[in-house]
């Protein structure tokens, strides 16, 4: 019998909560979020409630969230199909030059990220010449986006082709790590960029739209939904599939520019992916769980089937694990996605300074800057004690510490 480690919230007029929360803090504001949640007259069984928890819009961060014929656009979020890839090089800690910097400018170049807000200059974070690797992944995925075009015509005006390969701003990265046995590993977080933020947007404010002579009665106008069968769900469905496939792509464009920049970096032939993981964090999917067919919404959660691979990052400067899932059918085979937020960004920015930044990554090849104080360490969960509440849901393959970290 499979030891169950989680706490049992019981909710007044809604389903049961299940929290994996042990020795881990959770913020009275996302429990209300989550009691909110659990009201809804359509969750099947359980919220499934992760570690990492913390307030999100609308929905939580951190919940696996089981519906039965209706899905919640906000739940899903904005960044559509957000994730994690990483793989294994034959390289090892030996093998990397002793000075790091010239490899974090190599990826810097490869791989355009950041954000330029002012509408009078070319976007940083996108291609200024789409690469033909890029090109020829945007021709698989342009047929389907012409027809959820020829329905959404405002869609057609995103980022979109010039986003893919592309890391973004935020908590996406792009990290060189070194696993237990000091072997060398590329990983990144990254999701559907422009277009799936555009996306998301707007189907969350068709779904608002729809209900607007019942929004009153939900507990939060974010927990707006759209019923199975209506035509704007079988559109959303569609448009998520299509943008949680640009995703995907996107990460596995921007691991290929990593690696072919690290090899004009270093010299010594090198193997990659020798142990591979991709895999979203922020979706929605239909799956069958105790003996039903279900969307399942993961807000910040990664499926932990039995067997299956996944990713579970520390915060910029902590330890991140290639973990494995023990298919624990209470949490709907689910884990948590990474250390989850003790603050928001704005307080980070309050409480520390520069010189707490280039502290806490002493030991990494970063910027450190202000504009980088946001992800702080400090700012995050101690994703050793996020790993032992989950110790029911994975078991961990590799502990990984960056080296090198880009941030957008």
């Amino acid at each position: 019998m499979q030891q169950q480690n989680f706490q049992l919230l019981e909710v007044a007029n809604g389903k049961p909560i299940k929290l994996w929360t042990e020795g881990v803090p959770v913020e009275p504001e996302a429990r209300q979020q989550l009691m909110n949640t659990a009201r809804m007259p359509f969750i099947f069984k359980h919220l499934a409630v992760m570690p990492d928890v913390h307030l999100g819009k609308g929905s939580t961060i951190g919940s696996v969230i089981p519906t039965l014929g209706a899905i919640i656009p906000a739940a899903v979020g904005v960044d559509i199909g957000c994730g994690m890839i990483a793989a294994r090089t034959s390289l090892t800690a030996r093998d990397l030059p002793d000075n790091l910097h010239g490899l974090r400018c190599a990826i810097e170049k490869a791989v355009p990220h950041g954000r330029t807000l002012t509408r009078s200059k070319r976007d940083e974070g996108a291609w200024n010449n789409v690469p033909q690797q890029a090109d020829q992944a945007w021709g698989a995925l342009a047929p389907r986006f012409k027809l959820i075009t020829a329905k959404y015509p405002k869609l057609t005006s995103t980022n979109n082709r010039a986003h893919l390969g592309t890391l973004g701003s935020g908590n996406h990265f792009i990290e060189v790590c070194l696993d237990e046995a000091d072997r060398v590993w590329f990983m990144l977080h990254s999701g559907s960029r422009g277009v799936g933020n555009a996306i998301g947007n707007l189907f969350i404010q068709l779904a608002q739209a729809d209900m607007r002579q019942h929004i009153a009665n939900l507990p939060d106008r974010d927990l707006a939904y759209f019923k199975e069968g209506s035509r704007h769900f079988d559109d959303y469905v569609e448009a998520v599939n299509w943008a949680q496939d640009f995703a995907r792509q996107n990460r596995a464009l921007m691991m290929q520019a990593v690696i072919h920049a690290t090899r004009k970096v270093i010299r010594k032939p090198f193997d990659v992916a020798l142990e591979a993981v991709n895999c979203h964090h922020n979706y929605v999917q239909k799956e069958r769980h105790f003996g039903e067919d279900v969307f399942v919404t993961r807000k910040g959660a990664v499926s932990a089937r039995k067997g299956e691979l996944g990713i579970i990052p520390g915060s910029m400067g902590a330890k991140s694990f290639i973990v494995r899932g023990l298919g624990n059918e209470q949490s709907f085979c689910s884990c948590s996605h990474g250390a989850g937020r003790t603050m928001s960004r704005t307080k980070a920015k309050s409480l520390f300074t520069v010189q707490d930044q280039i502290r806490a990554t002493a030991h990494v090849e970063c910027r450190k800057d202000a504009a980088v104080i946001d992800e702080i360490p400090m700012a995050y969960k101690d994703i050793e004690q996020v790993m032992h509440a989950q110790r029911d849901l994975v078991e961990v393959l590799h502990t990984l510490r960056q080296v090198v970290c880009v941030k957008g």
